[in-house]
């Protein structure tokens, strides 16, 4: 009889406690309903519109007909698709392995208390405030080898076909997309680097390790995470690089940097065929979520673990 009349009032001390937790999981709930009818109307319903038009010819002004598989397999036997596709994945790789060391490096220095790196930073991120089409306009113009820098500066190594050789176009843009874009990674490592706690720089510096040995030891692990985050925006974000490439070199000179983004552009609304300008767009988000998936893999089975794990 006493163990019942004791047990009594701890059942209800946890069941009030467990009430306003309740509460707040109900009120969260609430509060995601916005979001999900932005997703639901900006991303899945266009999304089922475009897979559903990749099965339809039109023009993109007359009436809507059904064409069954006939777009897909006349893009997927079209071999403008895989150049496309196989420059996609070029300046996808090229771009990752030059943006990630050097984003990371300066997030590293930007990370600092000194006060003229403030200044740095300030002249680092000034890229991050230009639209792509003005950053192609600004470079197209100061490349151009009859008055461009070569011209103005006396430089006749600069005085080239920058968008007349297919190799040099192709580099031309991964150089400009790394300009823009550094900045912005340098931003997410500079953020992960700070959350990393002194104290393991210190014990370092007591054991005797140098700056080399605690960036590979200590600032690289911590910043695993980070590293993950950074690598899918940039990854997943390098199948839109649609407006910087076509202001800039239009796709040309022939096909030697139409990427798969452009292609599906290139065949809507020049060509006039949405049907198969539907098919890319779905295979662009194929690429994406397979690519995103990837990456998250990746960071190992726990989506929600800190980058401090190791403390």
């Amino acid at each position: 009889m006493s163990n019942t009349v004791s047990t009594a009032p701890r059942a209800a001390v946890r069941e009030t406690k467990s009430q306003p937790a309740e509460q707040r999981k109900a009120a969260l709930a609430w509060l995601t309903i916005p979001a999900l009818f932005f997703f639901l109307v900006f991303a899945v319903i266009p999304l089922a519109g475009v897979f559903m038009l990749s099965f339809t010819s039109w023009d993109g002004i007359g009436a809507i007909g059904m064409a069954g598989l006939d777009n897909w397999f006349s893009v997927l036997a079209d071999p403008g698709l895989y150049n496309a596709l196989g420059l996609t994945f070029l300046i996808m790789i090229v771009s990752w392995l030059v943006q990630t060391p050097i984003s990371l490096l300066l997030g590293v220095f930007t990370a600092g208390s000194q006060k003229y790196r403030a200044a740095l930073a300030v002249l680092y991120f000034l890229p991050l405030l230009l639209s792509s089409a003005a950053v192609a306009i600004a470079f197209k113009a100061l490349l151009d080898p009859n008055f461009g820098l070569a011209t103005g500066l006396g430089l006749p190594f600069l005085a080239q076909d920058w968008l007349g050789v297919p190799h040099l176009a192709l580099g031309l843009v991964i150089f400009v997309i790394a300009w823009q874009f550094v900045p912005f990674h340098t931003l997410i490592y500079q953020g992960g680097v700070r959350q990393i706690p002194k104290s393991l720089y210190e014990a370092a510096q007591i054991d005797g390790a140098g700056t080399i040995k605690q960036f590979f030891h200590i600032t690289l692990p911590q910043l695993k995470y980070t590293i993950i985050t950074s690598s899918t925006l940039m990854v997943v974000g390098s199948l839109t690089y649609f407006d910087l490439i076509f202001v800039l070199t239009g796709g040309g000179p022939g096909n030697s940097t139409r990427i798969l983004a452009l292609d599906m552009y290139l065949r809507g609304f020049r060509a006039n065929l949405m049907g198969p300008a539907s098919v890319i767009a779905v295979i662009l988000v194929i690429i994406g979520l397979a690519l995103a998936l990837f990456l998250q893999r990746l960071g190992g089975k726990d989506k929600q673990g800190s980058q401090l794990e190791g403390l």
